[in-house]
């Protein structure tokens, strides 16, 4: 099962995909991250990453995540790339992802993409008021990945406003369940981790414990 979680910056996608492992296992869940596959800008100067558009679906290399998706799906490991937020690049290294029961793919433009909306069993869209996905999203800069206030307000302007009302809005109506309130819908949660785990359930693929 390969289930998309989508929604704007700071909408709270990463708090729900957690809920929903912590409920149906971690051990039958793999997470893949859109923002592993953003394109390498080793070879742009510094100052030119920097202002640099990865709000843009130009910015995702989706051909690479079709790729996995479908590798995953017929049982083979694929290198998850590893992206350096402070430098903008790619690190040498990579991820070794093994094939799971349910694959987690988690980010902002995914439901932009035919392609990867051909691969998903369950499309999941997280709908947050703006405000809260900006505070959310200049802590998240400072604290994780080296940024200033100044910056991430520049970017907000430039950026990521005009392309999430661009990309990220019209894909809303891709999804077969939306949530509320930045994922604090505790039923709504309660009826996706159900979900998934009556369809494996219905496999044999997960271990219930007595």
């Amino acid at each position: 099962m390969i289930i998309g979680i989508c929604g704007g910056t700071g909408s709270g996608k990463t708090t729900v995909t957690r809920k929903v492992v912590e409920r149906v296992g971690i051990e039958n869940v793999l997470l893949i991250e859109q923002d592993s596959y953003y394109v390498n800008l080793s070879d742009v100067p510094l100052d030119e990453r920097r202002r640099a558009n990865f709000d843009h679906t130009d910015a995702v290399d989706f051909d690479s995540i079709v790729e996995h998706l479908a590798k995953l799906r017929m049982g083979h490991t694929v290198e998850i790339p590893i992206y350096d937020f402070t430098t903008h690049t790619r690190c040498k290294e990579t991820f070794s992802a093994k094939p799971k029961p349910v694959v987690i793919l988690e980010g902002i433009l995914i439901f932009s993409q035919p392609r990867i909306l051909e691969l998903l069993d369950v499309k999941i869209f997280i709908d947050t008021p703006a405000d809260i996905r900006l505070m959310r999203r200049i802590r998240r800069d400072i604290e994780e990945r080296g940024r200033t206030l100044e910056q991430t307000l520049t970017q907000y302007e430039k950026t990521i406003r005009p392309m999430h009302n661009k990309f990220v809005v019209p894909s809303k109506e891709e999804a077969d369940i939306i949530i509320p309130d930045g994922g604090e819908s505790q039923i709504v949660l309660e009826q996706i981790s159900g979900l998934v785990r009556g369809k494996l359930l219905d496999q044999d693929r997960i271990h219930v414990s007595a």
